[in-house]
């Protein structure tokens, strides 16, 4: 059953129900108001006659048969003690023990019930006399009040059959034009998903809920095509970098195979190229797959003071370079991926000493700002725009080892922790690059692009 046929089913139950609701109580209330009517007239007729005895017969008389006037459209007879009537006004009423009792009772007593006469409902008040005196019988019919409920329950099924006529065809109309865009965004998804083309428009309009839903599929289908186009970018990239490797590796295995022509030093040379492009061409794959997979996504965030992490790899840095890192910080605390920024901030390093190398390198972390200086050449005007690129690589720097992602990494880490990215040229010679990360927002983390 389609969303369009349960809103209608839905609306046409509602109103059904509405309908049901107002009519029964509709036709309940005015039962009741025709009941205290015919009961009103009864006791009105009721206590007219005996305000006014001379008006009925003499009880006692066996010839006293005169008629009882009481007008009012009722009903009238008197009930001696043993159930004789006289005086009777209309139709004959019915005379049971009930009625007896009441003649007979030594006090004023009233019974009020429903009885049929000829076959037609009355409204029965049996009032006694008092001192076993007789009692008085006043009854109407209700064949009147049955006419007008009558009429008003097939006014009410007339009224609820066009309530619901209305109910559907309105309910098919909002339903229809609620849905509309949802169809429109069904079947964009659904040729997405047999096409899988992702440049796929959905007309949308509208701040409701459906008008917000589309034009979040539409923003989803654009961050999926943007993550599409990157990822075959970095595809792209990546093979044309893997390139150089290999060739060198290709050569180099060639000249192996002919071996038996080279010296002992070039066979060793020759050897260590392979050495170092391997290693070369690990980690290239080792940081593709960093960037393209993002394998640090799972790693919790915390609390973490930026200036210890900063310490960390600026000493292991030193150590392994064996050169001097000097490092200023605060205790900035900041909230963040431990491995991740730990990962920047060596990238960063590694990027200064790679370039600058005989100075001493110069760390900042102050304020939740990262800055790594050194004194190497510097970054030409034409390339600073573009250090954080994916596979960039400025002209002076293609003749040093690197894949040109260190600081892509970089930038991808700050940009998921909600901060900013930056690279200059220091006066006096050399470049600064760094970054800075929000100190306050716990919720300064962003979710990984698609």
């Amino acid at each position: 059953m389609s969303l369009r046929t349960k809103l209608v089913l839905a609306l046409v139950a509602l109103s059904a129900a509405a309908t049901a609701a107002i009519g029964l109580f509709s036709y309940r209330a005015t039962a009741d108001r025709l009941d205290e009517q015919v009961d009103r007239s009864i006791d009105e007729a009721t206590q007219r006659l005996l305000e006014r005895p001379s008006r009925l017969p003499d009880r006692t008389a066996r010839d006293d048969r005169r008629p009882i006037r009481a007008g009012g459209g009722v009903s009238i007879q008197l009930v001696g003690r043993r159930g004789a009537t006289v005086g009777v006004q209309g139709e004959p009423l019915p005379v049971d023990e009930i009625d007896e009792r009441v003649a007979q009772a030594p006090g004023p007593t009233q019974v009020r019930r429903d009885v049929d006469v000829n076959a037609e409902s009355y409204r029965l008040l049996t009032t006694g006399l008092g001192g076993g005196r007789g009692a008085l019988q006043v009854a109407r019919s209700l064949a009147e009040n049955e006419q007008v409920l009558a009429g008003l329950r097939s006014g009410i099924l007339v009224a609820g059959g066009v309530v619901v006529l209305v109910a559907g065809a309105l309910g098919w109309l909002i339903a229809d034009r609620a849905t509309r865009r949802l169809v429109r965004l069904t079947d964009a998804a659904e040729q997405v998903t047999a096409t899988r083309r992702l440049d796929v428009e959905v007309p949308v309009g509208g701040t409701d809920e459906t008008g917000r839903l589309g034009t979040a599929f539409n923003e989803m289908l654009a961050a999926l095509s943007r993550s599409t186009e990157e990822q075959r970018r970095l595809v792209q990239d990546a093979g044309h970098e893997l390139r150089t490797p290999l060739t060198s590796l290709r050569t180099n295995v060639y000249a192996l195979r002919r071996s038996e022509r080279l010296s002992p030093e070039e066979r060793d040379r020759t050897l260590d190229d392979l050495e170092g492009e391997a290693e070369e061409l690990t980690r290239l794959i080792d940081e593709v797959l960093e960037l393209a997979t993002d394998e640090r996504s799972d790693e919790p965030a915390v609390e973490l003071e930026l200036g210890d992490l900063t310490a960390r790899v600026a000493a292991r840095a030193a150590q392994r370079s064996g050169r001097e890192v000097r490092v200023t910080a605060d205790d900035t605390v900041v909230v963040g991926r431990s491995r991740a920024l730990e990962r920047a901030v060596t990238n960063l390093v590694g990027n200064a000493l790679k370039f600058d190398p005989s100075g001493s390198i110069e760390v900042t972390c102050t304020g939740g700002v990262v800055e790594v200086a050194d004194r190497g050449p510097g970054i030409d005007e034409v390339d600073l725009p573009h250090v954080f690129d994916r596979f960039y690589r400025a002209t002076a720097a293609r003749s040093r080892p690197g894949s040109g992602l260190g600081l892509a990494i970089v930038a991808d880490v700050v940009t998921r922790h909600g901060g900013r990215v930056w690279a200059a040229n220091r006066d006096g010679g050399g470049a600064v690059v760094g970054f800075s990360l929000p100190t306050t927002a716990a919720d300064a983390l962003t979710e990984p692009s698609p």
